[in-house]
């Protein structure tokens, strides 16, 4: 699918996903593709995953949208990763939930994702099949919604992504994303 089509099927999913608020168990669609395995240390990757590099793009160009982020070279994750970095002036509903600087999330080149979720969807987003806790997540206080989610295999599965990290944007800045 040419990339503009992928980025108004991104656009379209993220704005139905809006459209229904805070996901809960109960409105998080479960995740039909086998739950990958993860290593249960640092670094926490996915094993023997490869990544969809236009879903990874049309992701990337969802966040660089966002009020106050820039993306660049993680701070907190492995090499090759892209760090999702509030500006300085944004406010921090939820400073305790940054890993480290202002990065709120990253993407791994395995096209999986570290963010940090409220912990009813985090919870929500596991039970459905989307993350798994870090390994660190019970370890700090305010990690309770510390996640990987999975990388997306299709174009459904980017839309529950890209929905997962609006939620992480607007619970760590206090700010709805208006789309």
């Amino acid at each position: 699918m040419p990339d503009n089509r992928l980025s108004l099927f991104s656009w379209l999913l993220a704005l139905t996903f809006a459209s229904l608020g805070a996901a809960s168990a109960d409105t998080l669609p479960l995740r039909e593709t086998p739950i990958p395995q993860t290593t249960n240390g640092v670094p926490h990757v996915q094993i023997g995953v490869q990544p969809v590099p236009e879903l990874s793009q049309a992701l990337l160009n969802r966040v660089g949208r966002f009020p106050g982020v820039n993306l660049g070279a993680t701070r907190v994750s492995l090499p090759g990763a892209v760090g999702f970095q509030l500006e300085g002036d944004m406010t921090l509903a939820h400073p305790e939930v940054i890993v480290g600087g202002r990065e709120f999330a990253h993407l791994h080149p395995d096209g999986s994702l570290h963010a940090s979720l409220e912990p009813d969807l985090a919870r929500a987003a596991i039970a459905a099949g989307w993350a798994i806790a870090h390994p660190w997540a019970s370890e700090r206080d305010g990690w309770e919604g510390f996640v990987m989610i999975y990388t997306p295999t299709t174009e459904d599965e980017l839309g529950v992504v890209i929905h997962l990290v609006e939620q992480s944007y607007s619970f760590v800045t206090g700010t709805s994303l208006a789309n």
